[in-house]
Order: structure tokens, then C-alpha cells, then sequence
């Protein structure tokens, strides 16, 4: 129940911030989007959108793409990026696409919210034979000091997928192969506010709560001798991502 109630605060939650959380967030490496779509002629349906930054990545690779995500703000930010897309309302357990109709299916920073003993079998019934999922998440290198302490400041209140995680996926899906980016986000004082704005522990703060952390940033970045006020910041980031394909 606990649980349901977490999913259900969360996509309120971007419901509410659909636009910062497209402004803030970053997309993904271009060596790990072609990594998930290797060998993929389409089409390929980008499970849990969001506000499309990976749909239009996979798009602009000439392929085929199709948007599912619960939550109409963010459909409509999807749309603002990519006019005339398909994008449509639905969850990984409840796909509104037929049977057999893509070769890949894609879940970017989601499926560590996702049901997977429904959704497995319902990804597995909207890939064509032999088709391939694949999973991706961006999470912040915090092996490095100063992003250790952005972490803890940011607080942990929003479900992910931990670096020591891995996805567990069952038949008709073989063995899971893995992949792993590392790169740098660029982005100002403000670009790194609005990246804890758009997180939904955040928005789900009462207003004295979001204002402390807030300050606790802006005295981050202007005390951390890695940061010392720098105009821009450099943050570092581990793309881990994984494929799998469907084998019956």
C-alpha cells in the first residue's frame, strides 16, 4: 500500500513540474543511446517518456518512435519538443500499443517504478519476436566529494535504482548485458536549483522546507573549494544501461 501511495505521490508530483523537470534534467550520452539501440531498424517505443528527451534522441536516429508515459504534462512538454509525435497515455503494466508491434522497448530513469511482474510480460507482448529491451538510468558520480554532499543535500526522499542494483528481468527475456557512460552535465548555479526543484521529494515540501534547501545549495556551491562560486559547474554523471532480448 506504502508503496502504491510513493508512486502515486511521484507522479503527482511531476504533474506539477513538468516544466522544470524538463529544463533541468539532463538527457542521455549519445554513446549510451546508440549502445541501447544497436542493430534496431524500428519502430521503438520509449516506455515512461517523460518530457522526451530520450524519444527524440532515439528519433533522431531515424527511428520509428513511439511515447507512452501516465502523466498528460508531460505528454504535452513531449509534444512542445516533438510536434506530431505518438505520444500516449499508459504504464508499463498497461501498454496501449497492439501485439508484436515494436523491436525495442526503452524505460529511461523508470523502471525502478514500475510493477515488474505485470509490466515483463506486457513489454514482452508489444516486442516482435526476438526484440530487445532496454533499461537506462543517469545517476551522479558520487564518488567525487563535492557531488557526495549535493546527494545528501538533495535528500534521498525519490525512489531510484541504486549503483549496486540491477535490474532482474524474467522469461521470455535472456541474459542481461550491460553498458556504462561516463560524462559531464554543464550547467549554472540556477541550472543545479532547478534539478533539485524538479526532483518530486522536493516538490512534495512544504514551502519552509524547500527554502532550506535551496540555501543549503547556494552555500554548497559557494563554500566547497571544488565549486568556490565558479560560474559553471561541472557535474559528473555514470550512465548505466542494460539490454535484454526477448528469446521465445
Amino acid at each position: 500500500m506504502k508503496e502504491r501511495r510513493d508512486k502515486e505521490e511521484h507522479a503527482a508530483a511531476f504533474e506539477r513540474a513538468a516544466d522544470v523537470y524538463d529544463a533541468a534534467r539532463p538527457g542521455y550520452p549519445a554513446e549510451a543511446v546508440a549502445w541501447l539501440a544497436e542493430g534496431i531498424e524500428g519502430p521503438v517505443l520509449d516506455l515512461g517518456a517523460g518530457t522526451g528527451k530520450l524519444t527524440a534522441a532515439l528519433a533522431g536516429l531515424g527511428l520509428e518512435t513511439f511515447a507512452v508515459d501516465p502523466s498528460p504534462e508531460m505528454l504535452r512538454v513531449l509534444g512542445e519538443r516533438l510536434p506530431g509525435a505518438d505520444a500516449r497515455v499508459g504504464a508499463a503494466e498497461s501498454i496501449p500499443l497492439p501485439d508484436g508491434s515494436v523491436d525495442l522497448v526503452v524505460a529511461a530513469q523508470a523502471w525502478h517504478w514500475v510493477d515488474a511482474r505485470r509490466a515483463i510480460p506486457e513489454v514482452a507482448r508489444v516486442l516482435r519476436p526476438g526484440g530487445r529491451l532496454g533499461l537506462v538510468w543517469n545517476d551522479r558520480d558520487e564518488s567525487v566529494d563535492w557531488v557526495r554532499e549535493l546527494g545528501e543535500l538533495m535528500g534521498a526522499g525519490e525512489a531510484t535504482f541504486g549503483e549496486d542494483d540491477e535490474p532482474r528481468l524474467a522469461a521470455p527475456f535472456g541474459p542481461l548485458e550491460r553498458h556504462t557512460v561516463h560524462w559531464v552535465q554543464s550547467l549554472t548555479l540556477d541550472g543545479l536549483l532547478d534539478l533539485a526543484r524538479s526532483r518530486s521529494y522536493f516538490i512534495t515540501k512544504d514551502p519552509d522546507a524547500q527554502a532550506a534547501v535551496i540555501a543549503s545549495l547556494r552555500r554548497l556551491h559557494a563554500e566547497h573549494p571544488e565549486l568556490a562560486g565558479a560560474e559553471r559547474i561541472e557535474l559528473p554523471y555514470v550512465t548505466r544501461c542494460y539490454r535484454a532480448s526477448r528469446e521465445d
